[in-house]
């Protein structure tokens, strides 16, 4: 955001001088902000926010920002969100998070920005609040890109926001089918390299001998096959991201040759003793433990400290199971065999919300394109869904299967109908963060949800 000019506070009765000159200063900004008094009411807004969050059937000025954003009756810290306001308050400085707004064209991802404006005496007078609205990712169903609304889900996705504008390498960690070439995507587009290229390397692609060869590009004669000249992918992504998908599975032997590249910032094609210049942004991805990998030699500890200056750790699906209705649609959106336009009843919902998903999103996909192909009409049925799909749930840790039923059972019956739909009606949360707020296994709130029609 641009720096605001210095405003003093004249005393009380002059006090709204400074805000004035404030949203007179803020209208020509390109970006949208409003002006908050400290407590939440919307003072101001300028033209780029009238544009791009107002409604003309929904007035904002003098309203609640957490109502007109949120649609909430309280401010975000009290409906289980983080406010930035409170933050910072307490802070006297910015403050920054993502969040759903609701705005003209339904929930997007907003990246807030929130800054207190401070009279002579030290103390807060109103705050000024950026929005930016997350471009590469949807709080919609979407034929593409990156879906999701789950509190994970927005935590990996602001962690992109916050360091995609900079050059800093961007290590992506989680597990197989966790989405991590879109998250790669997000970081390139969001970053100042999006007009360049964005170049996948598949690491677990590539033996040994083909992974110079391919990095780095050849000379004509560099072997037996090399009849021309042929650039590698690093010269590839000249002026954009180079996306290095699976690094813990490049060989040990090649990772100090990668180590080279990233420090130097240079490379030599196969076959030629002329340096050249590498340009790119690193993005790196893996599903396997790089820490123990290196406490076990299998991987360089220099190479992991060069890549891994930013961790975002992707959940996995069962930590964002709200987020399966919306990733459903969006995947239906997405066409199939037949062109069929399909939806999911509800009894298939809640089965395809009971299962853990150990291949994270992508067995999702595949459990969709299957089910497409045993649906009969426009509805996908459980008879459609690959049997006994969620139905069981994996057995509990060896040594705690006997202590959670012995704690579910002297618990449960104390929680009865009543009180159990009370806590379910004002808990903003997982199933599995419900369960634990509640002394609960989650495979006994499952049930006791299910009985109660409530799952």
């Amino acid at each position: 955001m641009a720096d605001l000019p210095s405003v003093v506070a004249a005393p009380a009765a002059d006090a709204q001088a400074p805000v004035e000159a404030l949203i007179s200063y803020l209208e020509h900004d390109p970006q949208p902000m409003i002006v908050l008094d400290t407590e939440y009411n919307i003072l101001a807004a300028n033209t780029a926010y009238r544009r791009q969050f107002g409604a003309v059937d929904r007035p904002y000025i003098g309203h609640k920002c957490y109502r007109i954003s949120h649609h909430y009756d309280m401010p975000c810290d009290q409906a289980g969100e983080h406010c930035p306001m409170r933050k910072a308050r307490e802070t006297m400085g910015p403050n920054r998070v993502l969040h759903i707004h609701h705005t003209p064209r339904g929930p997007e991802h907003v990246d807030v920005e929130l800054r207190p404006i401070l009279n002579a005496r030290r103390e807060v007078v109103a705050f000024v609040e950026r929005l930016a609205t997350v471009r590469n990712a949807s709080a919609q169903a979407s034929a593409d890109g990156l879906v999701g609304r789950a509190p994970a889900f927005n935590t990996a996705l602001g962690a992109v926001q916050r360091v995609a504008p900079s050059m800093l390498p961007v290590l992506l960690l989680g597990e197989s089918g966790t989405g991590k070439e879109l998250f790669a995507h997000a970081v390139h587009e969001a970053s100042g390299r999006a007009g360049g290229p964005l170049v996948v390397v598949d690491c677990s692609g590539l033996t040994e001998t083909l992974f110079e060869s391919e990095l780095f590009g050849y000379e004509k004669g560099a072997f037996t096959g090399a009849v021309a000249r042929k650039k590698g992918l690093v010269e590839t992504a000249q002026g954009g991201t180079l996306f290095l998908d699976e690094i813990g599975d490049v060989p040990l032997s090649m990772q100090v040759k990668l180590l080279r590249l990233i420090e130097s910032g240079t490379f030599r094609r196969v076959g030629s003793v002329d340096t050249q210049q590498a340009d790119f942004r690193l993005v790196a991805a893996t599903h396997k433990p790089l820490e123990k990998m290196v406490a076990e030699g299998e991987f360089r500890q220099d190479l992991y400290y060069r890549i891994s200056a930013f961790p975002v750790h992707l959940p996995p699906l069962r930590e964002r199971l709200d987020d399966i209705p919306l990733l459903v649609d969006s995947f239906l959106q997405r066409g199939g065999a037949g062109g069929r336009r399909l939806s999911v009843d509800a009894a298939a919902m809640a089965r395809l919300q009971a299962h853990r998903w150990p291949g994270n999103i992508r067995e999702l996909r595949n459990v969709l394109e299957r089910a497409r192909l045993f649906a009969e009409g426009s509805v996908i049925g459980v008879e459609a869904l690959p049997p006994g799909l969620g139905l069981a749930p994996p057995p509990e840790p060896a040594g705690r299967a006997a202590l959670t039923a012995a704690v579910a059972a002297a618990i449960a019956p104390v929680l009865d109908e009543a009180e159990l739909r009370r806590q379910v009606a004002a808990f903003r949360g997982t199933r599995r963060e419900l369960a634990a707020a509640l002394g609960l296994s989650e495979r006994t709130l499952y049930r006791r949800l299910k009985s109660l029609g409530l799952a």
